[in-house]
C-alpha cells in the first residue's frame, strides 16, 4: 500500500507564506512526477505545480513567481513553498504521486488534502 500524506496547511493573511509537505510511504520502487493540485469551493481541481525526478518544474500561470515546488528523492517527499499568498489561493491542496511500486507496476496516488485559507 502507498499513501502520500499532506501537511502544512492553515490560515494566513494575504501576503503571508505557508509551506506544504507531502511524504509518500509504503512499497515504492521509484517516483516519476510529484504534483500539487488545489480545489477551491465550487471549482474543479486544478494543477498548481509539478516536479519530475530530475528536478524539472512547471507551474500554473497564477502562481508563477510566488510558489516554489521542491522534492527530496531519498525521502520520497515534495514541498510547496507558497509566498505572497492571495485570497484566491484558498482551497484544499492535494499531493499527487506518479510512481512505480515495482519496476512494472505504475500508478497514481493522492494525499488526503490539506486546507489553505488566505484571508484578505
Amino acid at each position: 500500500q502507498v499513501q502520500p500524506v499532506d501537511s502544512g496547511g492553515g490560515l494566513v493573511q494575504a501576503g503571508g507564506s505557508l509551506r506544504l509537505s507531502c511524504a509518500a510511504s509504503g512499497s515504492i520502487f521509484s517516483i516519476n512526477v510529484m504534483r500539487w493540485y488545489r480545489q477551491a469551493p465550487g471549482k474543479q481541481r486544478e494543477l498548481v505545480a509539478a516536479i519530475t525526478s530530475g528536478g524539472s518544474t512547471n507551474y500554473a500561470d497564477s502562481v508563477k513567481g510566488r510558489f516554489t515546488i521542491s522534492r527530496d528523492n531519498a525521502k520520497n517527499t515534495v514541498h510547496l513553498q507558497m509566498n505572497s499568498l492571495k485570497p484566491e489561493d484558498t482551497g484544499v491542496y492535494y499531493c499527487n504521486a506518479d510512481l512505480y511500486r515495482t519496476p512494472l507496476v505504475r500508478g497514481e496516488y493522492w494525499g488526503q488534502g490539506t486546507q489553505v485559507t488566505v484571508s484578505s
